[in-house]
């Protein structure tokens, strides 16, 4: 081999590996992280768990992906470690799916139907066609599209360029030697091992494999333990990724190696009986890339079929190997778990974790809104001290979602997630807000307390209009942004305004009030605090609510469409329902 089939080589196996990374990432994309948020939800049976695990790791063309992803759910706590076994079996048995697809660049024929299923033929194709699809595509989806379609050209023509590479050194007997070393089963998963390791890709190896296979010079007796090694190399990645993570996510990484580690030493023993008591002469014969796929589908498949039973006591060895005789704590359930820095290495799946965090923020803006009311007639110490407990852990979400958007959002994201990162980030301050005010309410209502204060019957009716009016609002931002319904959202700046005419009226009568001496001047400026608090709440939600509109719609004028909106005719006749629905009593004020 000279320096240019080197250079061949190496340049080839860089394209594949560039290939393969783009074509995973816009796999990533296109599904948006919503095949991982199954993987949280139906668990519950290992062997459901092993076909998601499966059909994730197919979709996404990366087990080191969905390991990854894995780990990272046990350190956050989203997935317990009994559940986990049987999504790291599916994988293995997904990421057969990239060798049957590599596995066509060894198609031989001269009719049509084949020449038309060779690489060769329809990587051009696709992209071209994927290059269309970006250049001209005016929706996400299609560039998403465009994007996987050119990754998979790319990884084919450096397959291909591989294949071209090593085809010269079947004519080199000293080649043939050195490959007939790795008939020596031990050697042969020493090699397969290693080199998985160090590329980080088993898909990636088997395809050097397959496009070694095509110089002619690889037996079926060299094959085969190569296949098994790298099935233990593979693993490498998931170990990398569980360092300074908890002891169940370590615990989640050695299930993997366990099942790898079994599954090999059971094959290789059965190949070594074989070996010696069976005739096995097809073992001499010139292996094909559809040869290398169909030993590495057998592989997988058969051990995760005869290891799945003992799926709990792999789990019990992995965990024993992490806690030796400690007993296991309980994870705690904490939101913010949902931010683990491994779930980065999926965008998708981080913007839905973010989202999730985002969520419960304003749940809990609003859990705390509604406990607020009840503290102006019956103030409750613990209720009171609860509330600034949610305002700090809301504070905290922020900080912790800030940093985390922050280091997500350079990344490479679909352009709806890229919109949903940017609505996360213009919101979570309005929530932060939204929480400070809340707790202030709680404050005043604590002060009105202390002082043995009152106030009328008439300010109690109308607050309790101004608080239907509030808890209306909040309702519908809560909703609208957990959903990201444009519909609901667009109900949130109508009611905001009648909510600012709320807010004047309860003023302006409670003036008239303090000018009368029904109520006194300090109850007076507590009811004022607490009447401008709710006032700027409902600020927070409008400017919510706008944010979301116009990120979605791509325009970025938040002011001008707050300005433009009032002129619509569906949001006159909502203001109009909403000032009839909110009206403050009647009746004089005593």
């Amino acid at each position: 081999m000279n320096i240019f089939m080197l250079l061949s080589l190496i340049g080839g196996l860089a394209l594949f590996l560039y290939g393969m990374d783009t074509m995973s990432v816009g796999l990533a994309k296109l599904t948006g992280g919503k095949l991982q948020k199954i993987l949280q939800s139906l668990t519950s049976n290992k062997w459901k768990a092993c076909a998601l695990g499966a059909i994730v790791t197919a979709i996404i063309q990366s087990s080191s992906a969905t390991t990854v992803m894995v780990v990272g759910m046990v350190n956050s706590g989203i997935l317990k470690l009994t559940q986990v076994a049987g999504i790291i079996f599916g994988a293995n048995i997904g990421t057969t799916a990239t060798s049957w697809i590599l596995s066509l660049s060894g198609l031989r024929g001269e009719s049509f139907f084949v020449q038309l299923f060779k690489p060769t033929t329809f990587s051009p194709i696709l992209g071209i066609v994927g290059v269309i699809l970006i250049m001209a595509g005016n929706k996400p989806f299609k560039k998403d599209i465009g994007r996987i379609m050119i990754g998979f050209a790319i990884l084919m023509f450096g397959m291909n360029a591989m294949s071209d590479a090593v085809e010269p050194l079947g004519e080199i007997p000293e080649f043939a030697q050195i490959m007939t070393l790795f008939s020596n089963p031990l050697l042969g998963v020493l090699m397969g091992a290693v080199v998985t390791a160090v590329i980080q890709s088993s898909s990636a190896s088997v395809g050097i494999l397959q496009a070694l296979s095509m110089t002619g010079s690889l037996s079926y007796a060299s094959t085969v333990p190569i296949i098994l090694g790298q099935n233990i190399g593979t693993c490498a990645t998931s170990l990398i990724s569980s360092l300074g993570t908890n002891k169940n996510a370590k615990a989640a990484a050695f299930i993997h190696l366990y099942f790898n580690i079994i599954g090999t030493v059971l094959f290789l023993a059965a190949y070594l009986i074989a070996l010696a008591f069976l005739d096995m002469q097809f073992l001499g014969s010139v292996t094909t890339p559809v040869g290398i796929a169909v030993i590495h589908s057998i592989f997988n498949v058969v051990s995760t079929v005869i290891l799945m039973p003992f799926a709990e006591k792999i789990t019990d060895l992995a965990t024993f190997t992490v806690y030796g005789k400690e007993p296991i704590p309980e994870m705690e359930d904490s939101t913010l778990n949902k931010l683990d820095p491994l779930f980065l290495s999926n965008p998708s799946f981080a913007v839905q974790q973010a989202r999730q965090v985002a969520n419960e923020m304003g749940k809990k803006c609003y859990n705390a809104l509604v406990m607020s009311y009840d503290l102006i007639q019956n103030y409750n110490p613990g209720v009171h001290e609860e509330i600034i407990r949610i305002e700090q852990k809301v504070d905290n979400y922020e900080d912790h979602l800030g940093s985390y958007l922050v280091k997500l959002s350079a990344l490479e994201l679909s352009e709806s997630d890229n919109r949903i990162i940017t609505i996360i980030m213009n919101s979570i301050s309005d929530w932060e807000r939204i929480s400070d005010h809340v707790a202030t309410i709680s404050d005043n209502c604590k002060d009105k307390h202390d002082n043995h204060g009152i106030f009328s019957s008439a300010a109690l009716a109308e607050m309790k209009v101004y608080q239907e009016a509030l808890t209306d609002i909040m309702n519908k931002t809560v909703t609208a942004f957990e959903t990201m319904d444009l519909n609901l959202a667009s109900e949130i700046e109508p009611l905001e305004e009648v909510i600012d005419k709320i807010n004047s009226k309860v003023k302006k009568k409670h003036v008239k009030r303090l000018q009368k001496g029904i109520c006194s001047i300090d109850m007076g400026l507590i009811l004022m605090n607490i009447a401008t608090s709710y006032e700027r709440i409902s600020d927070h939600c409008s400017n919510i609510g706008a944010s979301m509109i116009e990120i979605m719609e791509d325009d970025y004028e938040t002011h001008q469409y707050l300005t433009d909106i009032r002129e619509d005719e569906h949001y006159k006749n909502l203001v109009k329902e909403y000032r009839k629905k909110y009206q403050l009593p009647a009746k004089k004020a005593v």
